[in-house]
């Protein structure tokens, strides 16, 4: 079998390609190009061995082919997905199972053979007529035991660009681990174009996972969520992978909070959409490690995290001059930066919702030709850039990076935080009992209010445990209690948190000013250390008011005073008490086998809100419970 792939490569692959694949000691890796190389029917075959040459190659090539333009800043591109083709496509998403397999409620799942067989007979000679690219990328730092080697089969030099900015190169990872080398394997075709070279197929849009041969299919597609392989998608396998591992693949960031004499103490945070992820792995004054996935491993007693990427594929709406200068800064500076969907202007410069100035009159977006008015066939005004625009940077153009960011070892992990979009329940900042309480009711019991602006109504609750719903490959309840028994042996867990950056009062005023989270991780940093107390609430430890007080004049040069704290900090026992109820009743109906310590947890923490009524009534200052 072995000879036979072999001559296959060597029929269809130039001898230079050939001989970077033969380097690579893998037969399982040879059948699998082999098998996509014969079935997709590429016209020729690039091998990306991760050189730079190599990679100005596939530059070249998206700007040649027209899948990307330059822009008037060295460095960037423009690229534009079909006008629907923005977003992940949540339908013909899943995950690959055989018959008599079922995941939860709210896990897409596919039966596994009709699928494959689905997605094999639209990848037939799907790539005719075109050049296919072959990239060898490593999730995590490489020469780690973080490392995952990950091949990518595509015929979009704008994915196979974007995926050269976003993840380290795997080549060598390769050639080292060779046979041994257990592989995320990626194949992609965007199939046919239309003039604006975009996809013009999308009924036959697919993006599936089979988790028993750790490889995804995607087709007809280009945006980047359902394309860029190593991104969500290759999320779904290490979810897999790590449940029978003993390790954690989490929808985090991972961050370093600066403490007293030069330390810095590292977070982890998980925050579904519009709920403050970005601005949280920004954050002024801190060092970003990673902005959205992370790998967490056990060693010597201690919780160790990594960034899977080395860049960012961020949402650019809402980015400004002074609420994100580390990413206003990098943004427009001269460097290899990929811009998707937003606005050009007739003099090649972009523009975004949000951005400083005035939106300009007219110009080219997802839509073809803008200009202010203009609407789409359904009779929609369409803005200047889609809110799912995007940008893919390399990490190092931050001037806020960590310095150990890329550490083969990974960051000790001191706190873990989960935040979600909450008006009336969860206080600004506040720590866990202990592991079980904090995953429990701060991981899995994760809640997000969507907005009017993204999806057509306001304050509806969406359930996202652990930020990680829409991406888990296994049961919700195994996950959790995964997690719940992640810290069972370890010498020194992280503390959890939980933080909320959209507190109202009673008019729908916000309690919190934006920069006001700085403070917040200043104090979790803080208690992580034992430099701090806290007031034992209902719901776990809340800053004491001296505490603040110090620290806005520290950190923020601003007087706190005692009044906001009270509000910011009151303890809502009727909305409390109805997150418990939603959340029980989740896991009671749409969960399947919900670990007992779920209800246990919560119903503890239910008894202690009736309790706490009956001396104090419903909403419970934090001096109260001092008297205690």
């Amino acid at each position: 079998m072995a000879d036979y792939n072999t001559k296959k490569l060597e029929q269809r692959i130039s001898e230079e390609g050939f001989n970077k694949l033969m380097k690579i000691n893998n037969p399982n890796l040879h059948q699998f190009i082999a098998k996509y190389v014969g079935l997709c029917n590429p016209d020729q075959v690039f091998v990306c061995a991760g050189k730079p040459d190599e990679i100005q190659y596939i530059r070249e090539a998206a700007i040649r082919n027209g899948e990307e333009r330059r822009l008037a800043t060295e460095g960037h591109t423009i690229h534009f997905d079909n006008y629907y083709d923005q977003g992940r496509d949540k339908k013909n998403t899943g995950i690959l199972v055989p018959k008599g397999v079922e995941l939860d409620e709210a896990i897409e799942t596919k039966d596994r053979d009709t699928a494959l067989k689905d997605i094999h007979e639209i990848l037939k000679d799907i790539m005719k007529g075109k050049e296919m690219y072959i990239c060898f990328f490593c999730l995590g730092p490489t020469n780690s035991e973080f490392s995952i080697p990950a091949v990518q089969i595509t015929d979009s030099s704008y994915v196979a660009h974007s995926e050269a900015i976003l993840y380290r190169p795997g080549y060598e990872e390769f050639v080292v681990q060779g046979p041994k080398a257990r592989l995320f394997k990626f194949v992609h075709s965007q199939g046919e174009l239309g003039e604006q070279r975009t996809c013009k197929n999308l009924d036959k849009r697919r993006i599936f996972i089979d988790l028993e041969e750790d490889t995804v299919y995607s087709a007809n597609t280009q945006y980047g969520g359902n394309t860029i392989g190593l991104k969500k998608l290759a999320m779904r396998l290490a979810i897999n992978r790590g449940s029978r591992e003993g390790w954690l693949t989490e929808h985090m960031l991972i961050m370093g909070v600066h403490g007293p004499k030069g330390r810095v103490t590292y977070f982890t945070g998980a925050f579904p959409s519009l709920s403050g992820k970005t601005s949280t792995a920004m954050l002024e004054g801190e060092t970003i490690v990673g902005d959205d996935i992370a790998y967490l491993r056990k060693r010597n007693g201690k919780v160790r995290a990594v960034n899977v990427e080395k860049g960012m594929f961020g949402i650019i709406q809402g980015v400004n001059s002074k609420d994100d200068p580390s990413q206003w800064k990098a943004l427009h500076s001269p460097g290899e930066i990929i811009f998707s969907n937003v606005l050009v202007t007739p003099d090649k410069h972009v523009h975004w919702i949000g951005k400083d100035g005035e939106v300009p009159p007219k110009g080219e977006n997802h839509s073809g030709g803008w200009y202010i008015g203009k609407r789409d066939k359904e009779g929609q005004e369409i803005p200047c850039t889609h809110p799912n625009a995007r940008f893919a940077i390399d990490l190092r153009m931050f001037d806020n990076l960590d310095h150990w960011w890329n550490v083969l070892e990974g960051v000790v992990v001191g706190g873990i935080v989960y935040g979600g979009r909450d008006s009336d329940t969860w206080v600004p900042v506040e720590e866990s009992f202990d592991w079980a309480h904090g995953i429990i009711t701060k991981g899995a019991s994760l809640e997000s209010e969507t907005t009017a602006a993204t999806l057509g109504r306001e304050g509806i609750r969406e359930f996202s445990p652990m930020s990680n719903l829409d991406f888990l490959s296994i049961p919700v309840a195994k996950y959790i209690q995964i997690n719940v028994d992640f810290a069972r042996d370890l010498k020194y867990p992280p503390l959890i948190f939980s933080v909320n950056y959209f507190l109202k009062d009673k008019d729908g005023k916000f309690l919190n000013e934006k920069t006001d989270k700085r403070v917040w991780y200043k104090w979790m940093e803080l208690r992580v250390h034992k430099e701090v107390g806290a007031i034992d609430t209902p719901t776990g430890r809340i800053p004491k008011y001296k505490d603040l007080k110090r620290l806005f004049k520290e950190v923020l040069r601003k007087d706190y005073r005692k009044e906001d704290y009270n509000k910011q900090f009151m303890v809502r026992i009727p909305e409390n008490l109805a997150k418990i109820k939603r959340i029980e009743n989740i896991y009671k109906t749409k969960v399947k086998g919900t670990p007992k310590i779920l209800f246990e947890i919560l119903e503890a923490q239910k008894k202690r809100f009736l309790e706490c009524r009956e001396k104090y009534g419903d909403y419970i200052t934090p001096d109260k419970l001092l008297e205690k």
